[in-house]
């Protein structure tokens, strides 16, 4: 057992908990929306064909923002193809997925889901094979009031009122090759600042994010960053990221640590930002809208995927990762690095919700179950309130391949001043032994007493959930979490995620 600790103090804040840091993602892919969220036919569907079953888990997930309709599919998509009588839409190719898209759900159906799953829409616009204008328009039908072409055939389609979305994705990805409408960052630049200007004559309100780079690993990050917001700084709020992560060659130590890469790219973007505003002689401060992230199998995937299939098929069964302990703990450190750099990502979305790399999973006409990763996401979402708090953890150190020595441990907390709740969330990265973890708390006054404490561990790092075993893994309360002569002392497993809320007593 080695020994950890950090402290605390509530004047110590890095920024106000964004409640958009806990989003997610529903493309139109794989099984996400067909037979994912929406489902006609099953036990639990509602009057709109939705799952109530998996309300239910988006619910309690804690989902704040979910971006929508893609990812790789909007830059294909033509929005009118969702609307109107179901049975008068066209059935198209969605060259992202090689599948085929009905467009049973479309701006309607989606925003009478996100209504009752009580989320905010993120909506991403086509700027693939797309530009302005057709931005402008489904602006209009999301938006606008009344009288207009557009937003009186929204109404007509029984949507009385606009949506009010305020956040749109100019585009998707586009510094990626395999991006339908692929462009340089100079022509993605100049679309993204038409695009912008023309979406702020229409709402001046409106949160825009442009394209960041697709991963930090693609040869021409920070130069594509650079170059486009040369060009889109003063027109957009938000850059974005996408980072996804994976054990590669058996490297556990490595894949544990992939908070430390999360941290990395933050700081790279960021600086990238500010040294454009400084160029620009810009005061504005850029935010990043983390708007892809999680674990993701990607390399078998690449493995696995024929691109050259002649069968094109309704919602096919694609990147249905199914989730490990190991796993759960990352996604548990790469939340840890969203808080922490809650000043300057204010946004951010897992991808994706349902059963493609998601937290829940489903089976045609059968059970929804959440996977390992569903609790520390669910957990930190209704747990995390009021500030961030600086943490600097002192403990032993261990060795990986791909970052050199990294903490064993790894820390944030969030005070909510007006609860006088103080959690903590921590991941204890060393793969044999327990953290013997301690926390002066003496700051915060007298009385902290432990209210709820949960750890997520198992001896089997390869344990996974269900269909027939979908609770093999859940969180369980952290025992030994107390608070005595102003300390908090708890006990960490290897390999495990813990948050404990503290209370006044």
């Amino acid at each position: 057992m080695f020994s950890a600790s950090f402290s605390l103090n509530p004047a110590f804040t890095i920024a106000p908990v964004s409640r958009r840091t806990f989003g997610s993602f529903v493309e139109h892919m794989g099984r996400c929306v067909y037979t994912g969220i929406y489902e006609p036919g099953h036990p639990t569907a509602d009057s709109d064909g939705f799952r109530r079953d998996v309300l239910d888990l988006v619910r309690e997930l804690g989902v704040s923002v979910v971006r929508y309709p893609g990812g790789n599919f909007v830059s294909g998509y033509r929005w009118e193809d969702g609307i109107g009588p179901v049975a008068d839409r066209p059935v198209r190719r969605d060259l992202a997925w090689h599948s085929l898209e009905t467009n049973e759900v479309g701006i309607d159906e989606f925003m009478r889901w996100a209504d009752k799953a009580g989320v905010e829409v993120m909506y991403a616009v086509n700027l693939g094979t797309r530009g302005v204008q057709e931005a402008l328009d489904v602006h209009e039908y999301l938006n606008h009031p009344d009288r207009t072409r557009l937003a009186e055939l929204r109404r007509a389609n029984g949507a009385e009122k606009p949506y009010g979305v305020k956040m749109f994705c100019l585009g998707n990805e586009m510094d990626g090759p395999w991006q339908t409408g692929h462009k340089t960052a100079r022509e993605y630049g100049r679309l993204a600042v038409e695009t912008a200007r023309a979406l702020r004559s229409a709402e001046p309100g409106l949160e825009l994010v442009a394209c960041g780079s697709s991963g930090s690993s693609m040869p021409t990050f920070a130069a594509w960053e650079s170059e486009v917001l040369e060009l889109t700084y003063d027109a957009v709020d938000y850059i974005s990221a996408h980072a996804y992560y994976e054990p590669v060659d058996g490297d556990m130590a490595s894949f544990l640590a992939s908070a430390v890469d999360m941290d990395h790219f933050v700081h790279s973007v960021v600086s990238t930002a500010d040294s454009v505003a400084a160029r620009l002689k810009s005061r504005k401060r850029l935010n990043i809208s983390f708007d892809e992230w999680n674990v993701w199998y990607l390399r078998d995937f690449e493995a696995r995927r024929d691109t050259g299939s002649a069968d094109w098929q309704v919602a096919p069964r694609v990147i249905e990762d199914c989730y490990t302990v190991a796993d759960a703990v990352v996604v548990g450190g790469l939340l840890i690095s969203l808080l922490r750099n809650s000043d300057r990502v204010t946004a951010a979305c897992q991808a994706q919700l349902v059963n493609v790399i998601a937290p829940i999973r489903t089976e045609p006409g059968g059970p929804a179950w959440r996977q390992t990763i569903f609790h520390p996401f669910a957990i930190t979402s209704r747990l995390a309130r009021g500030e961030v708090l600086r943490v600097a953890t002192r403990c032993p150190t261990y060795e990986t391949a791909r970052f050199g020595a990294v903490p064993a441990l790894d820390a944030v907390a969030t005070h909510d001043a007006g609860s006088g709740d103080v959690t903590v969330f921590v991941v204890n990265r060393h793969q044999s032994q327990p953290a013997a973890l301690t926390v002066p708390v003496t700051g915060f006054g007298a009385g902290l007493r432990v209210a709820e404490s949960w750890t997520l561990a198992d001896d089997d790092l390869l344990a996974v959930n269900t269909e027939q075993a979908p609770d093999r893994v859940v969180v369980r309360p952290a025992d030994d979490a107390e608070v005595s002569d102003g300390v908090l002392r708890a006990t960490l497993p290897p390999v495990s995620w813990t948050a404990i809320r503290l209370s006044p007593a």
